[in-house]
């Protein structure tokens, strides 16, 4: 007779993978937007390390979620207008401004936050839905998390509808597809994309206060470990769609719960760093492979227009 399930222990690995999912997710769904609309920003790892310690600070201060939450995104918001003032009004080459972004936040957070190392802070609890969070397994997994994991989860499908179903999508695929044709219909391409590029940054802002005030909360350098960069991979991967973002990030989030159950029940077969380092590996490797399929590659170009500079009448 075949051993029955162990129902808790799995609803406790799916409430871990989708809640680990978040940073990721929403740092993902901001990038997408903002690369539709023809702008790169592989500042993302220094927008979360803002958002965590901007989002921590304030949450501590205060102990008001929402000002932290303001705060967080305000932080993410500014990292991403900085870049799109100097790729979008200056003509810096996006890359390396991105670069920029990313060693900037880490090295500021690094310096601003030394004095909040181990301060207690706020912490945002889990939210149980009424009813649907006694659901067994999936109730307990997608139901009983914090505010911005549902935001997470609901932000896949809403802008999946608004960029393919609305007119602010469509003057959003315009910006990254032609740029030039869009601007001579009309379309005001340079304020449509400082607009999604801060869009993105605030929500990649919103992933780091997740991380500082939710996920393991508290401050610390380095606290986002690589997820910006799991997150840009993941937009690759996901060909620009927020759905299958979605997809990609709840993956990344099982393989990291997987490894705290592999931690926890003490597996003694690999070593400790391997365990850590799974999820990232593990992501990147399925990334790489999915790429190199003949029909994702077929439907998976990038916009047009993304990373070139627009000068208006020019």
């Amino acid at each position: 007779m075949l051993p029955s399930p162990d129902w808790e222990s799995l609803a406790l690995l799916g409430q871990i993978a989708v809640k680990s999912s978040t940073a990721v997710l929403l740092a993902a769904y901001g990038e997408i937007v903002a690369e539709r609309s023809g702008v790169l920003n592989l500042g993302l790892e220094g927008m979360l390390l803002l958002g965590a310690l901007a989002g921590f600070a304030v949450g501590a201060a205060t102990g008001d979620p929402a000002a932290a939450l303001g705060a967080a995104a305000g932080a993410g918001a500014l990292g991403a207008l900085a870049h799109g003032i100097f790729v979008l009004s200056l003509g810096a080459e996006q890359v390396l401004s991105g670069l920029a972004l990313s060693l900037l936040g880490a090295g500021l957070t690094g310096v601003l936050g030394r004095d909040l190392l181990g301060a207690p802070g706020l912490v945002l609890p889990s939210v149980p839905l009424p009813v649907l969070a006694d659901v067994p397994v999936l109730g307990p997994a997608l139901c009983n998390q914090p505010v911005l994991t549902y935001l997470a989860l609901l932000l896949g499908p809403l802008l999946w509808w608004a960029l393919g179903r609305t007119r602010w999508g469509l003057l959003v695929r315009a910006c990254g597809e032609n740029a030039s044709a869009a601007y001579a219909s009309g379309v005001p391409v340079r304020l449509v994309r400082y607009g999604c590029t801060c869009f993105g940054g605030a929500l990649a802002g919103l992933g780091g206060a997740f991380l500082s005030l939710s996920y393991t909360p508290g401050w610390k350098e380095g606290l986002s470990a690589g997820q910006g960069w799991i997150a840009i991979a993941m937009v690759v991967f996901a060909a620009w769609r927020p759905l299958r973002a979605l997809w990609g990030g709840l993956f990344f989030g099982l393989l990291t719960a997987l490894q705290f159950t592999w931690q926890a029940e003490g597996a003694q077969w690999l070593p400790l760093w391997v365990l850590r380092a799974a999820p990232y590996l593990l992501t990147l490797l399925v990334l790489a492979l999915a790429q190199t399929s003949a029909a994702l590659r077929r439907r998976s170009g990038p916009p047009a227009d993304l990373g070139r500079f627009f000068r208006p009448g020019g």
